[in-house]
């Protein structure tokens, strides 16, 4: 059953054949194309979302400001009405009203109420005028019209204004605002009543603010217009628009849209029958909201055409310098040296100098191949030399044929250690205490009891193994006669370098303690050949071995150069 480490590279393998799938095999321009139209369509998605949502809160703005609007308009018309009433309860306490002098009553409030655009009328329940300032006191007045409703306002005992109609008298359209008299007045008439042409209201309608297409008006209580600030869409004394729009008004303020893309606000006068409506295009308030998203769009698209041109261009560059390298690579490939190629793109640059100089260290690997394949053949003669000489030095040594096979084996080993550690180094060469810690590894813990004295110095290739195979015997000799058969068995190796005959000679130096006498062998046999005469003809030096009662000591005198690496130049 596969375990959670496999499920999960299972899954990535997977994803990995998807993508690849997913990806089709196309140019770097074309994906330089296709990356920037990612990244710039976002943007302008996220744009378009921005100016949707300034367009919903502009909306709102604008809903919020239309009633404020049509707030402030209503107030202006309620001030005006307010103060017309005023003027009928100051008009009410003339003395001349109460003493039924109406001809010096006209004379005294005709011209100052003709200023500010009023004209007073004295009627009779019935209609009947008895004065209006608008004419001579004493020329015959006809009775009021039916749609001024007289009765109804004096039967209100308030003060009201009329809906709009046309005045006989002054032949345009008008408004009343009428007093009921107090009975101590019905001598003079029933109501005292101030009338006003409807065009007198205009200058009430503020219009420097309003949008283009947009309009303003007053309508009465029966839904006629009494003033508009466009004559031209809505007239004076015609119903305003259709009972659709009409029966949305039905709160005190408020406002809708009426599904062709028009707006309407509208607020009630507080204490009469008429209501203020504003009305116009949402399209006409927002033209500056308009003209930014033509912009914006116009600029996006120009955004994703500069965007296209540059991937397209970065991508085209991008061909040429990766066409250069490719070049480059197959002249690699071919086994040339290739000079770096020169690019407008940093990075490739890099990418050329490193095949350039990948191209010279391949040229060099190749030379450097070749030289260690001669110096392998040379190093295998050797080797192969060592150990036909090992062989047959063994092989005059009266043994059997499995005590052969041992010391064979044994000594190999030994060899095989030296070339183990300079295979490491690839053979450079080998610190000479690498070396001896290295033989000594493979006898276990006797590591422990060893002392190395002196400063540490490269061995070349040859001396390292000529070394190695007289550490390897010396311990091997050791272990078995020596201070490492018994345990507080130390030995010390120590060497230093030193002036002898203008020659530079090192001085090696093998001492064991604290283990038994040391006793001369009998005969010499194959260890012996190995630390004394292999050791001298291998280092052209000299080899004193000292038994003693305080244990074996060897020593080597011996010229510097048999151990220290050659110079390159020196190595054929």
């Amino acid at each position: 059953m596969p375990g959670p480490g496999n499920r999960l590279k299972d899954m990535f393998s997977a994803l990995r054949r998807r993508s690849g799938n997913f990806f089709p095999t196309a140019s770097i321009g074309t994906y330089l194309v296709v990356m920037a139209t990612v990244i710039t369509l976002p943007l302008i998605l996220f744009v378009g979302y921005l100016m949707l949502r300034l367009e919903a809160e502009k909306r709102d703005d604008l809903q919020r400001e239309t009633i404020e609007d049509v707030r402030v308009v209503s107030r202006n018309i309620d001030r005006r009405l307010q103060e017309i009433s005023t003027s009928l309860n100051l008009l009410s306490q003339f003395p001349e009203l109460e003493s039924g002098n109406l001809a010096a009553f006209q004379g005294r409030v005709a011209e100052s109420l003709k200023r500010e655009g009023l004209f007073a009328l004295l009627v009779t329940k019935d209609g009947q005028q008895r004065l209006n300032t608008r004419v001579p006191y004493g020329q015959p007045l006809s009775n009021v019209p039916a749609e001024a409703h007289l009765t109804k306002a004096i039967d209100s005992r308030r003060i009201t204004v009329s809906d709009l109609f046309f005045g006989s008298t002054s032949k345009e359209w008008v408004f009343n605002v009428t007093l009921p008299l107090d009975p101590d007045l019905r001598s003079a008439g029933d109501a005292l009543i101030l009338t006003q042409n409807a065009s007198d209201l205009g200058r009430l309608i503020p219009t420097e603010n309003l949008p283009r297409h947009w309009a303003v008006a007053i309508i009465d209580g029966t839904n006629r217009v009494v003033v508009s600030s466009e004559p031209g869409q809505v007239q004076v004394g015609q119903p305003f628009m259709s009972p659709e729009v009409l029966s949305q008004m039905q709160a005190f303020s408020g406002n809708f849209f009426d599904g062709k893309g028009n707006l309407y606000a509208y607020a009630q006068l507080p204490g009469w029958q008429w209501k203020t409506v504003m009305w116009g295009p949402l399209a006409a308030s927002q033209a500056a909201l308009i003209d930014t998203w033509r912009q914006m769009m116009i600029g996006s698209l120009v955004l994703v055409l500069i965007a296209i041109g540059g991937a397209y261009l970065v991508g085209r560059q991008l061909r040429s310098s990766i066409r250069d390298l490719t070049h480059m690579a197959e002249r690699i490939g071919e086994g040339e040296i290739v000079a770096p190629v020169d690019t407008k793109i940093k990075e490739a640059n890099q990418v050329a100098i490193a095949l350039s100089n990948a191209s010279f260290d391949r040229s060099q690997s190749e030379e450097r191949l070749q030289l260690l394949l001669h110096e392998l053949v040379h190093r295998s003669k050797n080797i192969l030399t060592l150990v036909q000489a090992m062989i047959r030095q063994l092989g005059r040594e009266n043994k059997s044929i499995p005590e052969f096979q041992k010391e064979v084996d044994h000594r190999l080993r030994g060899l095989g250690m030296s070339i183990r550690a300079l295979a490491e180094v690839q053979w450079q060469g080998l610190p000479i205490r690498k070396l001896i810690e290295t033989h000594l590894d493979v006898f276990g813990t006797v590591a422990e009891r060893f002392t190395l004295e002196g400063d540490d110095f490269m061995l070349s290739p040859e001396a390292a193994q000529n070394f190695g195979l007289v550490v390897h015997e010396l311990t091997t000799n050791s272990i078995k006669y020596g201070a490492l058969s018994v345990p507080p068995g130390k030995i010390t190796v120590s060497w230093k370098a030193l002036e002898k005959d203008g020659r530079q000679m090192i001085h090696l130096i093998w001492t064991e303690t604290g283990g038994p006498p040391a006793t001369e062998p009998s005969r010499k046999g194959f260890g012996t050949t190995v630390i004394k005469r292999h050791a001298e003809g291998a280092f052209g030096g000299n080899v004193i071995t000292q038994y003693r009662e305080t244990g074996f000591e060897w020593s080597l005198e011996a010229p510097m150069r048999y151990f220290i690496p050659k110079r390159p130049e020196q190595t054929h």
